[in-house]
């Protein structure tokens, strides 16, 4: 008999479940349902209760791990908080998601529980036994993993799962006691770089992709890397979009090219870069070849701008494509979007 352990916690606000942890519990519920098996779910947190009450439909049994020491991320409190959870529910199996919070703790609650994980995980499934699907060397190797150890921790990886939707109700919760070690860390605050600073936005619906065309010699034999900057920040600023950049523009750098300064490989999107999964991604000045959309078929609205009618994009790898000037075309979209704000 398995039992299987959802462990979620909330977001920035205190208040609600993040939306990785909303997968968590989807991919919970339907490996529940393939099994017959019992499903628990356990919350970290402040004050998880409103967040507990969203899942009252879910029918689970409801852990709750709440209380000021929760409130940020630390790794001796989700440690403890997490390890606390999974007694409690004598889980054998346990899906949480693989978030900054609990990715750095998530293999050390396996190891004070004799437990096993596996990371990057794209989906569970039941079959003769329970499956893991994981990818591998950057989402172009896909292997099916099988444990018969127990427990065995499998770490979620974001947008492979539709995000739980349910409705709030009052319902049962159980709260778990934690016993904390000596804490030798104090959380004092959070730095975060100012709005229009932020580039890299992973929970954003729009991902823009910046290419190498940017920085290119324009029709008037010029380049113009200033203006192609202020137009790529006056449209991540009016819409919160998250930005992404090809390869060959984040290398010209070393090249002693004209570059984007705001621009790093943490941008990049490709083969070796990170692989978006945003709801909708526009690409602008990129030639739509193999490199430069592998790490985009988790996007599920693909749109492309480019002057070439017979560029990568235009041979199925873009749902839509403007045969357009991306300086002409976002220059007219950022005053769109300047004048719907006023």
């Amino acid at each position: 008999m398995e039992y299987i352990l959802a462990l979620t916690h909330v977001d920035d606000t205190g208040a609600a479940l993040t939306r990785a942890s909303l997968e968590v519990v989807t991919a919970a519920i339907d490996l529940a349902n393939q099994l017959e098996a019992s499903l628990t779910i356990g919350i970290v947190g402040v004050d998880a209760t409103s967040a507990a009450n969203f899942l009252a439909s879910t029918g689970a049994r409801l852990l709750v791990v709440s209380g000021e020491p929760f409130a940020q991320p630390r790794y001796a409190t989700d440690a403890a908080a997490c390890e606390a959870l999974c007694r409690a529910a004598c889980a054998t199996i346990v899906i949480a998601p693989a978030s900054a919070r609990f990715a750095r703790v998530a293999a050390g609650v396996a190891h004070r529980l004799d437990g096993y994980i596996d990371t990057h995980i794209a989906a569970v499934v039941a079959a003769d036994t329970i499956e893991a699907t994981r990818w591998f060397y950057r989402q172009r190797i896909e292997a099916v993993l099988t444990r018969d150890a127990r427990p065995w921790f499998l770490l979620l990886d974001a947008g492979t799962h539709a995000a739980f939707s349910g409705h709030s109700a009052s319902t049962q919760i159980e709260e778990v006691a934690v016993h904390l070690p000596t804490l030798r860390t104090t959380v004092t605050g959070l730095r975060e770089p100012r709005h229009d600073q932020q580039t890299i936005r992973p929970d954003a619906k729009l991902l823009l992709v910046a290419g190498a065309g940017w920085t290119k010699k324009q029709p008037d034999g010029q380049t113009h890397a200033t203006e192609a900057g202020d137009l790529i920040l006056g449209f991540l600023h009016a819409t919160g979009a998250s930005l992404g950049s090809s390869k060959s523009l984040v290398d010209q750098g070393g090249d002693g090219n004209s570059v984007l300064p705001f621009l790093t490989h943490l941008n990049q999107i490709g083969q070796t870069g990170a692989t978006p999964r945003h709801a909708k991604g526009l690409s602008t000045c990129c030639h739509g070849e193999e490199p430069h959309v592998v790490g985009w078929r988790f996007v599920a609205d693909r749109r492309a701008i480019s002057l070439d009618p017979n560029c990568g994009w235009t041979r199925g790898k873009a749902d839509v494509v403007y045969v357009a000037d991306a300086f002409q075309v976002m220059s007219k979209v950022n005053a769109l979007l300047e004048a719907n704000d006023a």
